[in-house]
Order: C-alpha cells, then structure tokens, then sequence
C-alpha cells in the first residue's frame, strides 16, 4: 500500500525533475546569484504574487525558511507572537531560541492566530518595559499545524491587529499551495503578498526534490537575509538547482496554469476524497482540515494497524485508548491509492 505519512517522501513530479535533468550539464555561477533559472523563476514568482518589488530568495527547507525570515526581522530584545502549535515552537528543536530570539505562544488551540491571544501576549510582554522581551513579529501558517485553511476575514483581522501594533508579519508557507487551492479557501497569492512582510511558497512539500522561495517585502529582511542564510548552513552553492525546479513549477503548462498549483489540487482532492471515506466508515475526524492533512481519531489497535499498513503518523495522544493520526497526501497520491487504504480501513470499523 502507498505510505501516507507525510507529502514529501516522493521524489520530484514530472515537470522539476524534466527540468534538472535537462539542465545538469549546464554550469552556472553558484550561491542563486544570477544563473538564469534562479532569475526567471524570481520573475515568474513576483508575477504570481503581483509584487513586482519584492525580493524572492531560495532556500533548502522550511526550518531554514522560518529561521533566516524570522530571526531576520527581530533584534536582540525581541521576541515573535504565534500559536502555541506552531511549528517554530514545537517542531524545530529550538531552533529560534538557539538564534538568541525568544517566542512568545498564545494559548490558541486551534492552529489559528488570534488577535484576543495576540493582544494578550502583547500587553504581558509590554507591561514591565525594559525587563521582558518586546514582541516584533507575528508568525502564522497556511495551512495550519492541523490542516485549517485561513479566510480572508480571519487573515486580514491578524494583519490589522498587528500593524496597528506596528509589528510585521511573516508566514509560513510550507503547505500554501494545499490551502490556496482548497475548497474553503478565499485568499489570494497577491492578497497575502501585499499584507505581510515575508512569507514563503512550500516546494518541498508540493512536487520539488527541496527547497522553499522565500518572498521578502520587508527592508530588515532584505538587508539580513543574505548574511543570516549563508552564516547558519542555508546557502547552496549549487543554487540553479533550486532556481530549476522553481521554473518549472512555476511556468504555465496545460490551460495556463503552473504545475505548482495542479501538484496541490490533486493533493486536496484526494485528500477530500479520503476523508469522506473515513467518515463513511464511521471514523471520527479531529478538528476541521479542507488541505492535504486529514487528521481522525482511533483506537490504539486501531493506531498501530493503520500505522503499519501506510505510515499514518500519531500526533496526539488523548486518553488511553484514543489517539489522533494524521494521513497526508501529495502531488503523486492517485484516487486508487486512497480507495485501497479505504478498503483496509473498512476491515477496522468498529
């Protein structure tokens, strides 16, 4: 049975790996500094975003990305507001903290920023002045830790909340091709890109071997981030790689749309389509997800069964007996793969 562990075990889909293959006995200059593929799909970006401004950097991953983006928009003193599930706080081993910055968790359980927890953390953190870190930066992710998708009117509530604050905004975009192609989604690229500071287009979880392509419209960030990536480890000296895949997922393919965009329908609908299956079998989903991730509450013999046969991950375990996996598709998951791990779910109904 295909794995559905996470959504990027596969290789490169089609298109990128075409493209590496065709361009791998060209030499280049390194570093993404001016070979031709890292410029054109730097140009092919800034139109998707309608930022025709801003400054569009490579970067091998997502802990790079969170890291250089937001460590880059803080001094010393300063500390970044997020959810208390929020990847940086829980899933990068520190990594931030290691950096000399500080986050600050609001106690949202939902995977959602919210401007109550936001004002909250503000006002405790500015009580006292010198003597606590200042919050700087909001940190928010699209798709969320547990699969929700943000609305335009949740979206633009935070970002008013924190420019009224004068604080910037950085998002995490590991999986926003998943929630910009999803059924519940209302947001646009051009709208997100004119209302944060930073955020980044996910390539490694959406068809690419690697990497992520940071969209810098913050001038601290534009400044920092050339020296912050290459003095922790995130520069590549074989930079076209990135520069390659980002080129062809980005140029317009079949009915003008870039294959970036098709690998994430085709992860949501099966993902859609696995979800309903598992509800019709009377499995219980945990909290509400309309991306790639679908998240279901099981028995523990269940857990271990289901893990054994496609990977499926624990992410919470609630009581002795209840626990929540998480299955996650991908630009390769095909609609056959989902129905057969829907006929072995059935063999597991209660």
């Amino acid at each position: 049975m295909r794995m559905f562990r996470n959504d990027y075990s596969e290789g490169a889909a089609p298109e990128v790996l075409e493209a590496l293959v065709r361009t791998n006995d060209e030499q280049c200059v390194g570093y993404t500094e001016g070979d031709p593929h890292c410029e054109r799909a730097r140009e092919l970006i800034r139109a998707a975003c309608g930022r025709p401004d801003a400054d569009v950097e490579f970067c091998v991953g997502g802990t790079s990305a969170n890291v250089i983006g937001v460590t880059g928009m803080l001094r010393d003193w300063e500390g970044v507001i997020c959810t208390r599930d929020a990847h940086i706080n829980v899933h990068e081993t520190g990594a931030i903290a290691a950096c000399g910055r500080t986050v600050l968790p609001t106690a949202d359980a939902d995977g959602f920023l919210t401007p109550d927890e936001a004002e909250r953390v503000w006002r405790f953190q500015t009580s006292t002045g010198r003597h606590m870190t200042r919050p700087a930066l909001v940190y928010i992710t699209n798709a969320t830790e547990i699969g929700g998708v943000w609305d335009r009117a949740r979206f633009d509530a935070i970002c008013d909340w924190a420019h009224s604050h004068d604080l910037r905004v950085f998002l995490d975009g590991a999986r926003l091709a998943s929630a910009l192609t999803s059924d519940e989604n209302d947001l646009t690229l051009e709208h997100i890109a004119q209302n944060v500071s930073a955020f980044y287009l996910g390539g490694t979880k959406n068809g690419l071997l690697f990497g992520e392509a940071m969209v810098i419209c913050d001038d601290m960030l534009r400044e920092s981030f050339p020296y912050l990536q290459k003095e922790r480890g995130g520069l590549m000296a074989k930079g076209r790689l990135l520069g390659a895949q980002f080129e062809a997922a980005f140029t317009p393919g079949e009915k003008s749309e870039a294959p970036w965009w098709r690998y994430a329908r085709n992860a949501n609908a099966c993902a859609a389509r696995l979800r309903d299956g598992l509800v019709d079998l009377g499995f219980e989903p945990y909290g509400h997800s309309a991306s790639n991730q679908q998240f279901f509450r099981v028995s523990a013999s269940q857990e271990q069964a289901l893990a054994d046969a496609c990977g499926c991950e624990t992410f919470y375990v609630l009581d002795d007996d209840t626990r929540v996996v998480r299955f996650v598709t991908s630009w390769a998951t095909r609609e056959s793969d989902v129905d057969e791990l829907l006929a072995f779910a059935q063999t597991l109904a209660r």
